[in-house]
């Protein structure tokens, strides 16, 4: 999966590979390790879910969860792309990481989407949790390669305001 030794990784941590191989099987054990970390920085993005939706505080708490994706991301990208680059991949063990970041977030936005269905604000045939997954996806990437965007001239805000624009249009069935 990596194309890192651990000698190189003992060496820029200004260690030897038998103390890396003391706390560490591979290199991957290491990728997963510290995307159990990123992973750990998710509740605080799960709070930001509790809302409120309408009016212009919704608005504000979609602006509030995707910066802090784009933030989470670009603070961990690496480790991210490889989690999920080995979670595409197959590798169970990034699977887990990623559902378990991913999965309480999904939940409590399908909640709130369910909510919104409920009160009539989103059509009939939208499945909550589909609508989540599909937020999830947008964030995701988006946040993954929103530097990507750069060469037509649009910029972090960009993004940040136009996933809030449209995240919470799906959340709320409203602009």
């Amino acid at each position: 999966m990596l194309e890192l030794s651990a000698a190189e990784i003992a060496r820029k941590v200004s260690t030897s590979p038998a103390t890396f191989y003391h706390y560490f099987k591979d290199v991957e054990e290491v990728a997963l390790a510290l995307a159990e970390r990123a992973a750990a920085e998710m509740p605080a993005i799960l709070q930001l879910v509790k809302g409120p939706w309408q009016g212009p505080e919704g608005l504000e708490t979609a602006r509030k969860i995707v910066r802090a994706f784009v933030d989470h991301w670009d603070k961990h990208h690496a480790v991210l792309q490889l989690r999920n680059l080995a979670a595409d991949r197959g590798d169970v063990r990034f699977i887990r990481v990623r559902r378990d970041a991913l999965g309480p977030f999904l939940d409590r936005l399908a909640q709130a989407v369910a909510a919104a269905k409920a009160e009539g604000h989103i059509a009939a045939d939208v499945h909550p949790y589909v609508a989540a997954a599909s937020i999830g996806s947008m964030l995701e990437r988006l946040a993954a390669y929103h530097s990507d965007l750069e060469r037509f001239d649009v910029g972090r805000t960009d993004v940040i305001e136009t996933c809030a624009q449209v995240f919470h249009q799906i959340v709320t069935g409203r602009p």
